[in-house]
């Protein structure tokens, strides 16, 4: 278990200087309100469905924290999370332009709340949740994480978690699939169908995240 932890947290220390460079820049909330044409038209829309590589809902932005997305959008820019379009975008941007989006969506009509307790787990789960241990970085009710480029997840769609979650279990695939040194042995450790468990049960919590349409797509 020691060495389990040692292994965890060196990693968190190794992924948390490769995302350094893309939190330098301070991102202005302003100026990132006039730089996300190419986001709304899916993270923009409630409900709105994905089609690559299989059928979910993107993911709900707004709330999330600026480091995070800051670390995603140079993860699919550097090419280490694999997804055509969304390093189309990525690609298209400077790191000044990803701090101002980054900012904008943390600012976007944040929930500013303590997230509700939820009840205890199903056993199944909690066994799942204490194999991954996951609360390690994503913080308790996983709303938390203990550091701002990890992302909250709790209240993410379901759907979008387990497309995310069997990612990291995907290898030499170049239009799909994400590199990361933490996430993707702790994913690789589970089924698919332990995957969807702790997806559903994570979709279930209360936290920050929403999709808060533009004023004119409103």
């Amino acid at each position: 278990m020691i060495k389990t932890w040692t292994t965890v947290f060196a990693l968190f220390v190794a992924c948390a200087t490769s995302t350094a460079s893309a939190q330098a820049v301070q991102g202005d909330i302003k100026a990132g309100e006039g730089k996300i044409s190419m986001c709304i038209g899916c993270h923009g829309i409630a409900g709105y469905q994905a089609s690559f590589p299989e059928v979910y809902k993107v993911p709900m932005i707004s709330g999330q924290s600026a480091a995070y997305i800051a670390a995603a959008l140079d993860a699919y820019r550097k090419g280490d999370r694999h997804h055509p379009t969304m390093r189309g975008v990525a690609e298209s941007l400077s790191d000044q332009d990803i701090a101002d989006v980054s900012a904008y969506y943390e600012a976007h009509n944040p929930v500013r709340k303590d997230a509700a307790q939820p009840h205890d787990p199903p056993t199944q789960v909690a066994a799942l949740i204490e194999k991954g241990a996951c609360f390690t970085c994503h913080g308790q009710n996983f709303s938390k994480p203990i550091d701002a480029s990890y992302p909250k997840v709790a209240g993410q769609h379901s759907d979008y978690l387990l497309a995310a979650l069997k990612s990291y279990k995907t290898v030499n695939n170049p239009r799909v699939g994400r590199s990361n040194g933490i996430m993707a042995p702790i994913a690789q450790q589970f089924s698919n169908q332990e995957l969807k468990l702790l997806a559903n049960y994570i979709s279930k919590l209360d936290g920050d995240l929403k999709t808060i349409p533009p004023a004119h797509f409103r």
